[in-house]
């Protein structure tokens, strides 16, 4: 039985420049997690295996690599101005947590810096999704007040049953630890789910 990469690498052979969604759907069926097939795919571009680029559509799709081409994807919009891979300040999360979400096939609106509003909105097949994002802060105190007040935020943001809604932090674990200890109650009735983003861009949802 091939692996996943193997698999990966077959299907963009015949069928180039799909997403990694597009790429999940076919391999593991539409109700299936996108991240396995993303981390392969980007562990595959780092190697030179896979080139990685914007279709015209502005998602990213995955073609075949002959080794020789630089594997880079360009950033829809501009990058917060601090490039370093520490920075989870509020902006550089919203703009890992973006591009996530454009490889997922959403159209996503932000509110950069000091924007009023949604800090991210999100659209998909007529689904809304609404995510309130915080940056790590600099103390621990400060991180208890973010995580309470970005609960705050996104109850007075729920004005649609059918909308989704989440709160997005760093993933560091406090924030983790924070979130676990959020009664199960509140997370049932509220339906809000919570997304981590790591220093490297990777996103994980926990309900």
């Amino acid at each position: 039985m091939p692996s996943l990469p193997q698999e990966l690498l077959q299907i963009v052979k015949k069928s180039p420049g799909l997403t990694d969604r597009e790429i999940t759907d076919a391999l593991r069926g539409k109700s299936a997690p996108q991240q396995p097939i993303n981390i392969a795919a980007r562990a595959l571009a780092t190697r030179g295996q896979l080139l990685r680029k914007r279709r015209a559509d502005g998602l990213i799709g995955n073609f075949l690599s002959d080794g020789k081409t630089a594997v880079v994807v360009a950033p829809r919009t501009a990058a917060p101005a601090k490039a370093d891979l520490m920075d989870q300040s509020e902006d550089k999360i919203k703009h890992w947590l973006k591009e996530w979400l454009i490889s997922e096939g959403w159209q996503v609106e932000v509110a950069w810096a000091r924007d009023r509003g949604i800090d991210i909105r999100a659209l998909r097949d007529g689904k809304r999704w609404i995510i309130e994002v915080k940056g790590i802060g600099s103390l621990p105190a400060m991180r208890v007040n973010y995580f309470l007040g970005i609960l705050g935020e996104t109850l007075q943001r729920m004005d649609d049953a059918a909308s989704k809604y989440s709160i997005c932090v760093p993933d560091v674990q406090q924030f983790r630890n924070l979130w676990a200890r959020l009664p199960k109650l509140a997370k049932e009735r509220t339906q809000i789910t919570a997304l981590f983003v790591d220093v490297s861009g990777r996103v994980t949802e926990i309900a």
